[in-house]
Parts: structure tokens; C-alpha cells; sequence
């Protein structure tokens, strides 16, 4: 049996119910008025005779000489009072809930939201309410609600004329307000309160009669009580008998015993003011009257009685919150777009029986979830390790001193005239206070969200780590600055303009004009080299200086409107240089969705929740097909991005996803940290799964420390890559399935192909002359990315002998052919500067410039190396002496750096 609504269902128009209440009325009341009607006029007659008979002898006398028109005129004004009644019921009659809407409420269902796997997520309910059959609760209970409430239930209609006639009288004579409502009537009340209401007024009073008699007609006797007994409100956000006695007395409604039963009844009256937790005494006092209500009703033995009425109130209370489910924060977001399709469509989510089948894959949830509880107690703990202490939430520290300054309690300390140092040493002592604000500021939390880039579909979804204590989605709602997880935008842009992974810029400073006569001076953790460092290593390694001379040629705003095309919709995107280091606050939907997009060969597909829903047989309501791409990354220069992305999770800033992981698959990534480590990102992607999570705290003053544990690397990264080791393992995801791209040798693969031809040559054989190796071309993905037929379909990998190969073979260090013209520029975007037009030659190496204000371009150009130019072909970015960075060392964002999981060792 599933429970009733509280309100009526939202396509029920006044004029409809209306309509539909004049119908019930023509089918069903015109036997019961006649009746009314017939009834008044005998009763108006017999009342005359009663008093024709008890008068004196002359007063009939006198009746008897008056003439038949005074009859007839005496008889009218009686019978008119008793007629305007009638006439006021059939007017009120349409304004109450019709016997169909009554008949509705007891299959009203809420809506299931159900994974892609068919598991249960979430119901959506209107109160914290379990349904319990009638067989299914205590006899005790149905005994002495009868017994205290209604003792001729089964007697009456649905009104106790007796009982309304001795309420009414005893209320007239000036006694106590006694109730006369039969449980029948009780029902109404609670069943509809907006129609029916609780106003102590005739109105009111003659609905709720009207509704008790078509409640009767709709329903047996035990369909009513098993109605009432599971709507009931019994305080504490617990509606029903059921999630009453587990709220009161931890058991179920079958196992109540005759006290509790009594008790719980006793609170019928007043759920407060006889609560047994509030209010003991009354409560116990309460007890004992519906006892002895039950004595008198031959429920109970007076012999019982007497043994039970001595005995204690006893209660074990415990508040019945609902599980939050696996995916709560996914559920929450998609409630709110449910009552909006539902509206629009004239159903109720509460009451309908919706079933909503979702875009969740329950396993890949529950991977998440411990993924992010995993880590994220892990690095509780190092929080509560450094704000631990004198040093940590204490007035002593400033930053924590700041705090207390911003509470509620201090600004009414103030507010009553108290000194700011007599508050702060008020507020230090209290120890409450201090442990609820230490536990506030300093409580770690993460965002994480997966997605099938093939398809759009929403996989995993955990917006805190733990929903009961935090119900704010760090997914959809908090807005953080991404760090360097924004940089694959830029590159992205200046490999759409033509750019090469190839291209080099010099590492070194640089100052870039701003608006307002401001200079902006990105750096390192590492100083800089003054040589040259391809695009290639630059992402891969994450470097501040290069990034920002790439965004300087190609312009912020391309980069800006890219971002937009590629999934980053709603949040503002300020186009200004340091936008290429991530200083924009975005979302972590907005960011696992573009990168969705990188995935899925540069088109956009809109995020989705929800692929169909059905009414409650199983009949489909609606299906939601994924919208048409759009395109809004070129192909090539999607899938040299992708290439230059495996790299940072090869060799660059997040290559412990290999090494810590042991993920072999196809995958390339970025991972972004933000200035003093206040944000940790870092997003991977595979053909099949794009994953994403943001770690940090909800002040972004709060952070956990200044050093390379606190980065992206090691508090993001970590969730993503046991989410992905958990997923591979468990063949969620197909680990054979590559990207469909040019895979370029790697530096480290060259150099290895060249040491073992020297060695070869050391030992005395006769290798073949060392080459540079040709790319790689591999076969298409297994699973091709989701496009409707009537898209066009992707352009095929390009060969790697055609002359406009969109990977060049930069790794190698090898110039490319002077018989291969660089790529045209699309025509809808202006030419890159620095790069060569078509059919320009390549310009010569150039050092950067700081330009003059006013938009003037500096002077630099991309240079292609020749061999031996400084850049060795060996893994690790050129940081160091002999172009490799110091042991231990990296290079990372301004905001703070992405360090590699092991910085590379070597020498010249």
C-alpha cells in the first residue's frame, strides 16, 4: 500500500475540481439532499405538533381558529432556517476534494529515481512517512484509537450525529471545548488541509462533514483506519504510526505493545503538549485516560488496568532521519528539474508514481563514493593535524582570530557594548563555540562527477563528502577558480590556429601590460631555463611562463569563447591573460564536461540526468535522446590536444596515475592547483569515462599548507585514480579501447631506440642506422562517439605520411619537411600571431618582448628546434642544466605549481 499526498495533485484547476465535485453531487448527493430536505420539513412539522401537545388547551384552541394562510406562513418560517443550511451545503459542496480525487489519494505513489543499472536512488516524498498495511500494525493500537477517538466507528457514516449533538451542547453551556470529529473526520483534515483546513468556524466544520461522508462512500471501514493510522503526524517529522514507533520506542508498529500503543494514542490530542519526550508527566497521565477508555469499552480487564496504570513512561527516542541514498546531491539537482518538467506537463512528483530512469550507473557510484571518502579522510587528517594545537584554531592565530571576528556571536557580543578584546576572550573560552567554528573552517570537502563523453550521460555524481553533514554540491553549485585543469583551452585554441606541439617558446620571465597601467608577471616554482621548451612539454609539465606568452599571441578572448563552446556555459569567464592559469571561478560539471568534450573528438554534448520516464504501469512518458554535437573544437586540433594531454599523466604532472595507479590504458589529463593550494584539481579522460574532482575547503581562505602535498596531485588526483583503478578492475570500462589519434613516439622512447642502437654498436653488431620513428597510426576506439545520423560524421585520424599531419614529429626533434606547408588557419577565426600563415615562412627563433599597451603583439614566434639546439630528446621538461629540471624538482601554475609525481633525473 503506498501513501497518500497532503495536497492535492497539481493538474487539479478549481474549475476542474468544480466540474468534477457537480458531477459527484448529480450521481451521488441528490438522494441525500432529498432526504435533507424532506427531513427539515418533518422536523419543522414535528417539532409544531410536539408543541401543539405539550401546550395548554387554550393555546391549541387558539392554533385551531387560526387561519390556513398564518398556518402556512408559521410553517415556512420554520423550515426556512433548516433550507438555508441545506442551500449553504450544496454551495460548499463543490469546494471540497471530489470522491475521484478521494478515490486517487489511496494509490498516490511518489516518484522513483532509478540508476541505468535499474537500482533504486531516491523516492521523492512529501514527509518522512513509511506505509504499513493495517494487518501489519498493533491490535493494541487499533484498539485504543477506536476506544479514545471513535467508539461507534462502525456504526456511524462518517459523522456521529450523537457525538457532534453532545460536543456542541456541552460547548454551548460554557463547559470545556470538547471535540465531536470522528476519525473519519479527523482524516479529512489531515488529508486535506488546504480545502478543508482546522478553523474553529461552520464553514470549515460543514466541509469537513461533507468530505468525512465521501471518504465513507470511497472507502471500507479498515481502509480508513489503515489510511489515518499511516498519515497521522506525530511530531519530529515522523507522519505515521510506523515511523512513529520507530521515532519513540526503536521497534516496528506490529511489535507495539498495549502502553506504547496507549501512549502514542495519547498524543493524538496534542502531539506536543502529550509528548512523552517534551511533556513525561501528561504524557503518563495521558497514558492512563486512553486505558481506561479502553476498560470502558471492553478492550481491557479493569484487573489489567489497575497492574498497567502504575507502571512508568517508558520511551527510547531516536529521530528517524531519511537515508540520503547512493547519489543524494544528483538526486537533489535533479528534483528540482523533475517539478519543473512535471508542471509543465500536469503531473505530481509526490503523488503520481513517476519512474524516472537516470544516466547513473550505481556501481560507478559507488566507486566514487568510497573513492572520495577514502581520500578524503585521509587528508581530514592532515588538516586536523596543522589546525591542531595553539597554532591552529585558536585566538593566537590570526587567520582563525579573523574568523571568530566574522561569527554571528561576535557581531552580538559587540552589538551589547562589549569590547572586541573582552569578546575574543569570551568566545576562546567557550568551548563549544571554538570546536563548532574549528569544525566549520576547516572541514575538507570534494566535488567529483563522471561522464560518458560517447553520449553526454551523467555516470557518478558525489558532491560532498558526506551529504548529511554538508548538503552543498561542490559539482553544481560552488564556483572555484580550476588553476592550471584551464590551460588544455589555451593550447586547444593555439593548436586550432595551427600551432604544432613542436612549437617552442623560451622559458623565460615575462611581463604582460594590463589594463590600468598593471604589469602581470606569471612564474614558477622553478626559475626559469632561457631556453627553448615545446608546447608539448610546456602542458605537460605545466608551465606558468610559456602558457602565458601562448595566450598572449592568440588573445584571451578566443580562449574565452572556446572554454564556452567546450561545456564552461554558465559561469563568467574573464578574458584577461591570467585567465590561462585558471583565475576564473567555474564549476566542476562545467570543467568535466568540456573535457568531455576534448574526449569526444571536440564535440560538445549536453550533460544529461535523465533518459526516459514512465507513469506508474510502466507506459513511457518521455524519452530523452541526446542532442545533436556541436562542434566546437576542429577535429585535428582535438586530437593533437589529446595526444599533448597523454603526456601529463606519462612523464609531466600527473604521471603517478601510471606509477601509484597502475592505470595502462589510454588516458591523458590535467591536474590544477590554485594559488596557496586553496583548490586541487585534476581531470582524466578515456574513451568511454571523463573524471574529474575538485578538493578543498568551503573558505577559500583555508587550505593545507604550502607545500607540494597540498597540490592538485596528490589531493585530487588520488580520488580520479581510484575511481579509474576501481572502474578498469572491475570491467566497467574497457581498458583496450584507445583515442582515436595520431600517437606520436614519446621523447623517452626516442632517446631509449637511439641508447640501444648505441649500445648495439658498442657490442659490436651491426644495427640498422637509427631513424626517426615513424608515427603511429591505431585502429578507431571500439566505441565511436555518439553522434544522430543526420550530424556529419567525424573526419577520419590523418594518415601520418599526408603533408598536414596534424601531430608533428616534435618529439623526435626532427624539423619538419621543407615540402609540407604549415596547416591553413580557419577562415571563421583570425591567424594566430606568431605562427605562420599559409604558405608564410616559418619565422626565425625569437625571444619575448613585454608589448606596449593598446593591444600591440609582442615580438615572438614559435620556433621549430633543429637537432642539437639545446632541447634534448629524453624525458623531462628542459629545466635544469643540460635541459632536464633539478632532482626533486617541477614546474607548476601562478597560481601555485603542479609538481610531477617524480621530477625526471639527468644530465647533459
Amino acid at each position: 500500500m503506498q501513501p497518500f499526498h497532503d495536497k492535492p495533485t497539481a493538474n487539479c484547476s478549481v474549475t476542474h475540481r468544480f466540474m468534477t465535485n457537480v458531477r459527484d453531487f448529480c450521481s451521488k448527493w441528490v438522494g441525500h439532499v432529498a432526504g435533507l430536505a424532506a427531513a427539515c420539513f418533518h422536523l419543522a412539522a414535528a417539532l409544531i405538533g410536539f408543541v401543539a401537545q405539550l401546550a395548554k388547551p387554550a393555546l391549541a384552541r387558539a392554533w385551531y381558529h387560526v387561519r390556513h394562510p398564518t398556518r402556512r406562513g408559521v410553517l415556512l418560517a420554520l423550515a426556512t432556517p433548516p433550507a438555508l443550511v441545506v442551500l449553504y451545503v450544496l454551495v460548499l459542496i463543490p469546494f471540497t476534494p471530489s470522491i475521484s480525487d478521494i478515490r486517487k489519494a489511496r494509490v498516490d505513489r511518489p516518484a522513483q529515481i532509478l540508476s541505468a543499472d535499474g537500482k533504486l536512488l531516491a523516492e521523492f516524498k512529501p514527509s518522512n512517512r513509511k506505509w504499513v498495511t493495517l494487518k501489519e500494525i498493533s491490535p493494541h493500537m487499533v484498539d485504543a484509537l477506536i476506544s479514545t477517538e471513535d467508539h461507534r466507528f462502525y456504526q456511524h457514516h462518517g459523522i456521529d450525529w450523537k457525538r457532534t449533538a453532545s460536543a456542541a451542547l456541552h460547548n454551548l453551556l460554557g463547559g470545556h471545548r470538547e471535540g465531536g470529529s470522528t476519525i473519519t473526520q479527523q482524516l479529512a483534515r489531515n488529508l486535506y488541509p488546504d480545502e478543508v483546513g482546522r478553523a474553529p468556524t461552520l464553514t470549515r466544520k460543514i466541509k469537513e462533514a461533507i468530505t468525512a461522508e465521501k471518504i465513507e462512500m470511497a472507502y471500507s471501514k479498515d481502509q480508513i483506519l489503515e489510511t489515518y493510522l499511516n498519515t497521522v503526524p506525530f511530531l519530529y517529522n515522523a507522519y505515521g504510526v510506523e515511523m512513529a514507533a520507530r521515532t519513540y520506542f526503536d521497534k516496528s508498529a506490529d511489535d507495539l505493545n498495549i502502553l506504547e500503543a496507549a501512549t502514542l494514542t495519547g498524543m493524538l490530542k496534542g502531539n506536543s503538549y502529550y509528548n512523552p519526550v517534551i511533556n513525561p508527566e501528561r504524557a503518563l497521565q495521558r497514558r492512563n485516560t486512553v486505558l481506561s477508555q479502553m476498560v470502558k469499552y471492553g478492550k481491557l480487564s479493569p484487573a489489567a488496568f489497575e497492574k498497567l496504570k502504575v507502571k512508568p513512561l517508558s520511551v527510547d527516542f531516536e529521530r528517524q532521519v531519511e537515508a540520503p541514498g547512493p547519489a543524494p546531491h544528483f538526486a537533489q539537482q535533479l528534483r528540482k528539474w523533475l517539478i519543473g518538467w512535471a508542471d509543465a506537463n500536469g503531473y505530481n512528483i509526490y503523488s503520481d508514481g513517476l519512474i524516472v530512469h537516470t544516466t547513473i550507473d550505481s556501481r560507478l557510484q559507488a566507486m566514487a563514493n568510497a573513492a572520495v571518502k577514502l581520500q578524503g579522510n585521509q587528508l581530514q587528517s592532515m588538516a586536523n593535524a596543522q589546525w591542531s594545537g595553539r597554532a591552529g584554531c585558536s585566538p593566537s592565530n590570526d587567520l582563525f582570530k579573523t574568523f571568530m571576528r566574522e561569527s554571528p556571536e561576535y557581531r552580538s557580543a559587540l552589538a551589547a557594548g562589549q569590547s572586541d578584546a573582552d569578546t575574543l576572550k569570551q568566545l576562546g573560552t567557550d568551548r563549544d563555540f571554538m570546536h563548532k567554528l574549528c569544525h566549520d573552517k576547516t572541514e575538507v570537502e570534494a566535488g567529483f562527477l563522471a561522464i560518458d563523453p560517447r553520449n553526454g550521460q551523467i555516470k557518478a555524481w558525489v558532491g560532498s563528502r558526506d551529504f548529511t553533514d554538508e548538503p552543498f554540491d561542490h559539482v553544481q553549485q560552488a564556483r572555484r577558480q580550476p588553476g592550471s585543469t584551464f590551460k588544455p583551452f589555451v593550447y586547444g585554441a593555439a593548436f586550432a590556429a595551427g600551432a604544432k606541439p613542436t612549437d617552442t617558446f623560451i622559458d623565460q620571465p615575462i611581463e604582460i601590460p594590463l589594463k590600468g597601467g598593471e604589469i602581470w608577471r606569471p612564474n614558477d616554482d622553478e626559475p626559469p631555463t632561457n631556453k627553448p621548451m615545446t608546447l608539448r612539454n610546456a602542458l605537460a609539465y605545466s608551465n606558468n611562463r610559456v602558457t602565458a606568452q601562448l595566450i598572449e599571441q592568440i588573445g584571451p578572448d578566443r580562449v574565452a569563447r572556446l572554454a564556452r563552446k567546450m561545456g564552461v556555459r554558465d559561469s563568467t569567464l574573464d578574458p584577461v591573460p591570467s585567465l590561462a592559469l585558471g583565475t576564473s571561478p567555474v564549476t566542476v560539471k562545467e570543467m568535466v564536461s568540456a573535457y568531455a568534450t576534448i574526449a569526444n573528438d571536440g564535440a560538445y554534448l549536453e550533460p544529461r540526468m535523465v533518459t526516459s520516464i514512465d507513469d506508474r504501469n510502466g507506459n513511457v512518458l518521455a524519452q530523452f535522446e541526446p542532442a545533436s554535437p556541436e562542434q566546437a573544437l576542429p577535429v585535428a586540433a582535438d586530437r593533437t590536444l589529446i595526444d599533448v594531454m597523454r603526456d601529463v599523466v606519462n612523464r609531466g604532472t600527473g604521471a603517478s596515475i601510471r606509477s601509484r595507479f597502475g592505470i595502462r590504458a589510454d588516458v591523458a589529463g590535467k591536474t590544477g592547483t590554485t594559488q596557496d593550494n586553496a583548490d586541487g584539481w585534476f581531470i582524466l579522460m578515456q574513451p568511454q569515462l571523463v573524471a574529474g574532482a575538485w578538493v578543498g575547503f568551503d573558505d577559500g581562505r583555508v587550505t593545507l599548507g604550502n607545500n607540494h602535498l597540498s597540490e592538485g596531485a596528490h589531493t585530487a588526483l588520488p580520488i580520479v585514480g581510484d575511481f579509474f583503478q576501481r572502474a578498469l578492475h572491475a570491467r566497467l570500462i574497457d581498458s583496450r579501447v584507445r583515442f582515436d589519434t595520431e600517437v606520436q613516439p614519446s621523447e623517452f622512447e626516442v632517446f631509449r631506440d637511439k641508447l640501444r642502437a648505441w649500445m648495439a654498436w658498442l657490442s659490436g653488431s651491426k644495427p640498422q642506422a637509427p631513424a626517426a620513428p615513424a608515427p603511429v597510426h591505431h585502429a578507431p576506439p571500439v566505441v565511436k562517439p555518439v553522434a544522430p545520423s543526420s550530424a556529419p560524421s567525424p573526419a577520419p585520424a590523418p594518415s601520418p605520411a599526408a603533408p598536414t599531419s596534424t601531430v608533428a614529429p616534435g618529439s623526435s626533434g626532427l624539423p619538419p619537411s621543407p615540402s609540407q606547408p604549415p596547416a591553413p588557419l580557419p577562415a571563421s577565426e583570425p591567424p594566430l600571431i606568431g605562427v605562420p600563415a599559409s604558405g608564410a615562412p616559418t619565422a626565425p627563433s625569437g625571444t619575448a618582448t613585454p608589448g606596449a599597451t593598446g593591444g600591440a603583439a609582442p615580438q615572438l614566434a614559435p620556433t621549430i628546434l633543429p637537432p642539437g639546439s639545446g632541447e634534448l630528446p629524453a624525458t623531462g621538461a628542459p629545466h635544469g642544466t643540460g635541459g632536464f629540471p633539478p632532482a626533486g624538482a617541477g614546474s607548476s601554475p601562478t597560481p601555485t605549481p603542479d609538481v610531477p609525481e617524480t621530477a625526471p633525473s639527468g644530465g647533459s
